[in-house]
């Protein structure tokens, strides 16, 4: 019996995955009941086409089978950036200065803040519940993959290019040195206040923030050594994403300065491999895959670790599956 399942989220998991966002509790998928509420509501329109393609947020869910848990969730973003509601970020420069008369030369690096009304598809909300990170069937990479096979089937919904918006190093109370340095000064809000608010309402941050350049080096060297930086908790994620084609795009979060690393869609590794294809056979397969099938009822999609070579499927899969030779299914090789 295969041990593990990834669907497509419904209402009937919001018990549960709150229960997992207490272990992530960012913007994208807080701990919250009336938020995980209306991001599951609007993840099953989503996934039926009942809202338009740039305010779609698809949730996935991982599923321990035989004690019926959810244990884990990704997420994709169609279109973060879009009239009303902007992708708002840092980039971050490097600005020579130079003064004959003094002879001094210095290097300063500098925030200048940007807005994007079309933006990248995001991918996001990825968290695994800490007993299931050590198991053989490296549940987190299954996790991130699946989201690169749904984009991949359905191309057309999703933009030319992804973003990854990852963690900084934070404070153990989850404060932002970047945040208290800066964001703080201007809106007068802490940095659990703004994120929250920033989710339904951007405008503060563009009638507020400094339009022109800010220069790191007046900030304390706590906020300056965050800039770009990758947190702990996410470097996995990091080296996960420079192996399928994303690097960082010099450009940071506004409240916290964690990295934001891009890709051209058609540029990311598990987008090219992904295939769609009817079962040739089921049988003897050495391949190990994701292999996922879709539907017009729910859950909408399913997805299991399994074994798939071109087309043939082992028997364990399909069952688990419920397909047959001639159904379409769609399969990624992973490492």
């Amino acid at each position: 019996m295969t041990a593990f399942e990834i669907r497509a989220a419904s209402a009937a998991d919001e018990d549960q995955l709150l229960d997992v966002a207490r272990h992530l509790n960012t913007v994208n998928l807080p701990h919250e009941r009336g938020a995980i509420r209306e991001i599951l509501a609007l993840s099953e329109r989503s996934f039926t086409g009942a809202v338009p393609e740039n305010r779609r947020e698809y949730v996935f869910v991982l599923r321990d089978v035989a004690q019926d848990r959810v244990i884990g969730t990704s997420m994709i973003i169609s279109q973060l950036g879009r009239r009303g509601a902007p992708y708002i970020y840092f980039d971050v420069r490097e600005e020579e200065k130079y003064s004959a008369t003094l002879d001094k030369h210095f290097r300063h690096q500098a925030l200048r803040i940007g807005y994007s009304y079309d933006g990248p598809t995001e991918i996001g909300g990825l968290i695994l519940l800490p007993e299931y990170r050590k198991v053989p069937e490296r549940l987190g990479q299954l996790l991130s993959y699946v989201r690169f096979l749904y984009i991949a089937a359905h191309r057309a919904k999703f933009r030319d290019e992804v973003l990854a918006e990852l963690l900084p190093p934070l404070e153990a109370d989850g404060r932002s040195h970047l945040w208290e340095a800066l964001g703080r000064h201007f809106t007068g809000l802490s940095y659990a206040e703004a994120d929250v608010l920033s989710k339904r309402n951007k405008e503060f941050i563009k009638q507020l923030f400094p339009d022109g350049q800010v220069y790191a080096s007046v900030l304390s060297r706590e906020a300056q050594d965050v800039i770009g930086k990758v947190g702990a908790q996410t470097r996995g994620v990091e080296r996960l994403l420079r192996r399928i084609g994303f690097r960082y795009a010099h450009r940071v979060d506004p409240f916290d300065g964690g990295p934001h690393f891009t890709a051209a869609t058609e540029e990311i590794t598990l987008v090219a491999r992904t295939k769609r294809r009817a079962v040739a056979g089921i049988g003897a397969a050495e391949t190990r895959a994701i292999v996922a099938v879709e539907s017009s009822t729910p859950p909408h999609f399913r997805a299991v670790l399994g074994r798939s070579e071109k087309g043939v499927i082992d028997a364990e899969t399909a069952a688990h599956l419920g397909v047959s030779v001639g159904d379409e299914i769609l399969t990624l090789k992973v490492d």
